[in-house]
């Protein structure tokens, strides 16, 4: 098992990267780092477990890693309605150029 500080460390590191990629909204990043979570936690997990390292320094990146998530979370709400309302508004431009045409047509006639 790897060194319980160097556990944290790559805990941290993971943490500011996560951070980074919600600042510049790079979703597709998100998505692979969010992967590395899981992997980056359990040896803490099992290290705490074993009693090689303190449950309060675990406890603190944790609790970190749970506010990212309500803002990421946030972050991804608020970038679903930004696409929905530019999705509506290329679907009323589409309809008022529809209706221009339409009106085209029927005085061309």
């Amino acid at each position: 098992m790897a060194n319980p500080d160097v556990l944290l460390a790559d805990l941290d590191s993971l943490q500011e990267q996560l951070e980074a990629a919600l600042n510049a909204e790079d979703w597709e990043a998100l998505v692979v780092l969010n992967q590395q979570v899981k992997p980056a936690v359990a040896p803490l997990m099992e290290a705490m477990e074993q009693g090689l390292i303190a449950p309060t320094p675990v406890k603190q990146r944790l609790e970190a890693l749970n506010r990212f998530v309500e803002v990421a979370g946030q972050g991804a709400v608020k970038a679903r309605d930004e696409a929905r309302e530019s999705l509506q508004g290329v679907n009323q431009n589409r309809n008022a150029a529809a209706a221009y045409a339409n009106v085209s047509t029927n005085r061309s006639q």
